[in-house]
């Protein structure tokens, strides 16, 4: 006998308002969660991400199509079989619904005891666990008006787990946290999808989740897309926009002159589309879409050679098949990029690949490790060196940042490197995603 499906949404409408003032929300969504799935859902705010949430949950009534949750039929149910419904889903909203006159463990407890009679002792117990896998367990007795905002989506968090459902909806659950304490969080709704085969529908626009996620499916305009095909066409339609045409170095010359705040935010734009493109995990082989890739990291790094103040900045790609470094991106000669192929153990910026480690030379040709052969064959005089290694997301460095030669003629220091650092970062996510482009056509 075919198990049950958690959650299976079929050709669901819904709308708001009527005559003239009504607006559909949704349109013909379907979409079906196996039990212990995690399915994340993106898309823009006003896309019917919350709507769709709600009517799952039971907290919404339906008006066209079926919404099977828990193998009850939704759409035309009584109040009894909707408060059933609701008794085995755990809701995690942006809005905590905490109760002020209960402290954050009474909060919690109040959600297991709806559950089926624990006794006191476990009803406390488990409250305490629950705030403690979150990071509260010394803040069990404060109230929620003596709670951060951040502390307190946590409690809400845990009374939501804490009652041990069937099925988790979550509403933006990282929105208010920092980085570790939202990886707690979606680490232990992970778990108990895996442990306990609790399904899991969680809607955000946090990217750095979507690792946790089986299946990833994005709403725009009422409608339900693969998250794939949407990365890619929203990360085509930013480029696309940023370049304004094809030509070769048109987005070079827009940002030559772009002020540098401006810059680090269309860094930091290009940078979060390219790790949604990685994350997808289904990469496209769209020869537009690694022409702007390859012309964003041309165009970027020229732009971090401006900004950090050196005559060039340049990025080597470490081509292992081939044991060779491929410099790749690098100041113009002649209005043609140069690229230069040598041996992966060559030069300073071997070094850097071979060992994984940053290095700063003051003075290039008296290093034994230097390799001249860039220079006679573009004509550039190397004196001081900033070179760091760029490590894909499974840690593997495979490409090499380099700033060469500062403008004031003094070698570069500590702050140099920690600039070049930041910048790197983001530069190396993009690259990735151009480096995941090349392999079709870079392996025999």
């Amino acid at each position: 006998m075919t198990q049950e499906l958690p959650i299976a949404v079929e050709h669901v409408d819904h709308h708001f308002g009527s005559g003239e003032l009504r607006k559909q929300i949704l349109f013909d969504v379907n979409v079906e969660l196996r039990t212990g799935e995690i399915v994340i859902v993106t898309g823009p705010s006003g896309s019917g991400k919350t709507t769709l949430l709600t009517l799952v949950g039971a907290l919404r009534s339906g008006q066209e199509g079926s919404i099977r949750v828990l193998g009850r039929e939704l759409h035309g149910a009584t109040a009894r079989d909707l408060e059933e419904v609701r008794r085995r889903i755990g809701y995690i909203f942006q809005s905590h619904n905490l109760i002020d006159a209960l402290t954050a463990r009474q909060n919690v407890e109040l959600s297991v005891r709806l559950q089926d009679s624990p006794t006191r002792s476990e009803v406390r117990e488990r409250a305490c666990a629950m705030l403690e896998a979150v990071g509260l367990s010394e803040r069990l007795d404060h109230h929620p008006s003596q709670l951060s905002g951040g502390q307190r989506q946590r409690v809400a968090i845990a009374r939501a787990l804490a009652a041990q459902p069937r099925i988790i909806l979550a509403d933006e659950p990282t929105a208010s946290l920092d980085k570790q304490s939202g990886r707690d969080v979606v680490d232990l709704m992970q778990a108990l999808a895996r442990e306990q085969g609790v399904t899991v529908l969680l809607v955000t626009h946090d990217s750095r989740i979507l690792d946790i996620a089986d299946r990833i499916v994005h709403l725009e305009d009422g409608r339900l897309h693969s998250f794939t095909d949407a990365v890619i066409a929203n990360t085509r339609q930013m480029m696309e926009g940023l370049i304004g045409t094809n030509r070769k170095g048109e987005l070079k010359r827009l940002v030559e002159d772009m002020p540098q705040d401006r810059f680090v935010a269309l860094l930091e734009e290009v940078t979060r589309e390219s790790r949604q493109f990685l994350d997808t995990m289904q990469l496209s082989n769209s020869e537009g879409f690694e022409s702007m890739l390859d012309q964003a990291v041309e165009a970027f790094t020229f732009k971090l050679s401006r900004i950090l103040g050196c005559e060039r900045a340049s990025l080597f790609l470490v081509d292992a098949e081939r044991g060779e470094l491929w410099l790749k991106v690098a100041e113009e000669e002649g209005g043609k990029p140069v690229e230069v192929r040598m041996p992966v153990s060559a030069g300073i910026a071997g070094h850097v690949a071979s060992t994984g480690e940053g290095l700063r030379i003051d003075d290039a040709y008296e290093d034994p490790r230097f390799n001249p052969q860039v220079d006679s064959e573009t004509g550039f005089r190397t004196r001081s060196v900033l070179c760091l290694p760029i490590r894909r997301g499974d840690g593997r460095v495979f490409a090499v940042a380099q700033l060469l030669n500062r403008c004031d003629g003094k070698p570069f220091d500590e702050a140099d490197e920690a600039r070049f650092q930041d910048f790197a970062s983001s530069i190396g996510v993009i690259l990735e995603s151009w480096w995941h482009m090349q392999q079709p056509r870079t392996t025999p």
